[in-house]
């Protein structure tokens, strides 16, 4: 028999007989923000922004304040996310392509159109969804996805997912008008949010998402399930109509508020589907992981509310306000209390939650992770063990434009297409505050050679040094 056709009959066999999560091999929920900066939780810092609920998963569990997300930008950073790669290996590297592809229309957040082209995840990369799916777990994603370019069969259910609730960019209208839509992905049938109908705001798209989470809960409570939850908030346009929690601050203006409003509400509901998970006594079998996608927009209010924390850069950099993300993990009595500087980033969930997966039977999944993957397993870090993370080498990058590589403590950066290498002690020099590649020239030629060496050609994204 062949190695897919075991894991074929494995995945059927776990799905004829479920057997409930343990403590030990958990559910999982992921739940991503989507360009929230590092510094816009009160457990990161933020005096302003009320987020209780995050706050509590962050006192009652581990939270890394040396965390990247995959990429300073959307769809490149999931895609590091959900296939285990950094962003020089990754199918998608940036929000369009260069060549290949699919051209297609994007709207903006001012109703602007215009004509795309852009790369989509292909029926052989292997997915988080994937791997969990043979796992045993029943799998689900719920709203933002931004991995299917313009391939309408490039979406989560044909990605790995067993389910699928929420938008595409290739279903152009599917999430419009943003926050508030009238059209939705139930799987590939576009549906009617009826109460929005003819622009109405009644429910608001964070409302709408953590509805499907809970309602998938529910379905699934008696076998182990995987549950991907891609909230839009506090991504542009600011567009909310309660800002109830904010409307005392009469210095701040409206789109200060609404961003505010956005994290908060965004928080509410997940204190709605942390309160399922009590009521249906799941609580302590489920591993909860709470991310960014990457950093706060340009948009963002970073000076009033401090969204980026002092950090350099922005969404859309490599420096580390672009990148630097906050990291919670939470599952009563298993993850510890703690706040932890080890170094990780999105490549390292796949090979981590395929182990998690596996529970006592490690062999089960052993083989699931692809070799060809750029992270490391750091469970042990969720459940109070102290492992090396620092001594390996992390890169991202945009093609051509932009390149970061971290080893240990350095971190060699540049966000301009041309620009030679800049150089920071980044443990000590966290803000990038002073650039040391005038005095150290040889790290800096280190650095450049290891990121050449970690990173591979793509035909969707060709450079000039390739």
């Amino acid at each position: 028999m062949t190695l897919g056709a075991l894991l074929a009959q494995q995945a059927q066999a776990a799905g004829d007989h479920p057997q409930k999560a343990t403590a030990e091999r958990p559910n999982i929920i992921f739940i991503l923000a989507d360009d929230m900066g590092y510094g816009d939780l009160a457990c990161y810092g933020n005096q302003y922004i009320q987020t209780p609920n995050i706050d509590r998963l962050a006192r009652t569990g581990t939270s890394f304040t040396q965390a990247y997300a995959g990429s300073g930008i959307s769809s490149p950073s999931r895609c590091s996310l959900m296939t285990g790669k950094n962003s020089g290996n990754t199918r998608i590297r940036d929000n369009q392509c260069y060549a290949g592809g699919m051209t297609g229309l994007k709207i903006s957040p001012k109703g602007d159109t215009t004509i795309v082209r852009r790369a989509n995840l292909l029926p052989e990369d292997v997915t988080l969804g994937t791997v969990l799916s043979r796992a045993g777990y029943r799998t689900c994603l719920v709203n933002k996805w931004h991995l299917d370019g313009y391939d309408p069969q490039a979406a989560p259910n044909h990605r790995g997912f067993d389910e699928f609730y929420g938008w595409t960019i290739a279903t152009v209208h599917s999430n419009s008008p943003y926050y508030y839509p009238y059209y939705r992905l139930h799987g590939d049938s576009l549906i009617n949010i009826k109460e929005n109908e003819h622009d109405a705001h009644v429910r608001h798209n964070t409302e709408i998402s953590t509805d499907d989470a809970i309602q998938f809960i529910h379905r699934n409570q008696d076998r182990p399930f995987f549950l991907f939850l891609g909230y839009d908030a506090p991504h542009e346009p600011y567009n909310i109509d309660d800002t109830s929690w904010y409307d005392e601050h009469g210095d701040w203006s409206a789109n200060t508020k609404r961003y505010a409003a956005l994290v908060t509400h965004m928080d509410y509901n997940i204190g709605r589907l942390l309160g399922t998970l009590d009521a249906l006594g799941l609580r302590e079998n489920t591993l909860v992981i709470f991310a960014s996608d990457n950093g706060a927009a340009v948009m963002a209010p970073l000076k009033e509310l401090n969204c980026g924390a002092g950090l350099k850069g922005r969404k859309g950099q490599l420096y580390e306000g672009g990148i630097r993300v906050p990291l919670i993990v939470n599952q009563p009595g298993r993850v510890p209390a703690r706040q932890i500087d080890n170094l990780v980033y999105f490549p390292d969930f796949m090979p981590t939650l395929a182990r998690i997966a596996e529970g006592e039977d490690v062999s089960r999944t052993s083989h699931l992770v692809p070799r060809d993957t750029n992270g490391m397993d750091i469970s042990p870090l969720f459940y109070g063990k102290d492992i090396d993370t620092d001594s390996r080498d992390l890169y991202w990058e945009f093609p051509g434009k932009q390149r970061a590589i971290r080893s240990g403590g350095w971190k060699a950066v540049t966000v301009k297409k041309g620009a030679p290498l800049e150089l920071y002690r980044i443990k000590e020099d966290p803000l990038e505050q002073h650039n040391l590649a005038a005095e150290y020239p040889e790290i800096v030629q280190r650095l450049d050679s290891l990121g050449h060496a970690m990173r591979t050609p793509s035909p969707n994204y060709p450079i000039d040094d390739e």
